[in-house]
């Protein structure tokens, strides 16, 4: 009897940055894309209508997780953005708890959109959560 993974139960994300890890995420949103369709009706053919694609756009990806030593690497690539804009490449992999792979998305020409930190109050503990949302040119292999 052979021992096949179940290819749908991810539990965390593993996001890297031209080569350098920005360790693991625990929540991934936003992985879209649509196609506009432009309708186009061809004359003397009263029955049809060309459905012809046009633009390509990609939705923002939404990464959280609780604070990790990562987080400083975080923060630093927003900051960077100050000295210069460098659209680099990425990946974004869906891993199962035993950290093996389910599915990886390479995206092109990633820019980092925001990174919301943690509330920290004493008052009302509650595990400290940081959110980073990318945009993206498209996918890639």
């Amino acid at each position: 009897m052979s021992s096949r993974l179940d290819p749908g139960s991810t539990v965390f994300y593993r996001l890297i940055i031209d080569g350098e890890s920005l360790g693991f995420f625990n929540g991934c949103e936003g992985l879209a894309s649509t196609v506009e369709i432009e309708q186009r009706q061809e004359g003397g053919n009263n029955g049809f209508v060309w459905q012809l694609p046009s633009r390509v756009s990609h939705s923002n990806i939404r990464l959280t997780r609780p604070l990790t030593p990562e987080t400083s690497k975080v923060a630093a690539w927003v900051s960077s953005l100050a000295t210069g804009i460098k659209r680099p490449t990425a990946q974004i992999a869906a891993l199962r708890a035993d950290g093996s792979e389910v599915a990886q998305w390479g995206l092109l020409d990633v820019l980092p959109v925001s990174w919301t930190g943690p509330t920290l109050d004493a008052s009302n503990p509650a595990v400290a959560t940081e959110v980073l949302e990318i945009a993206h040119h498209g996918f890639t292999d």
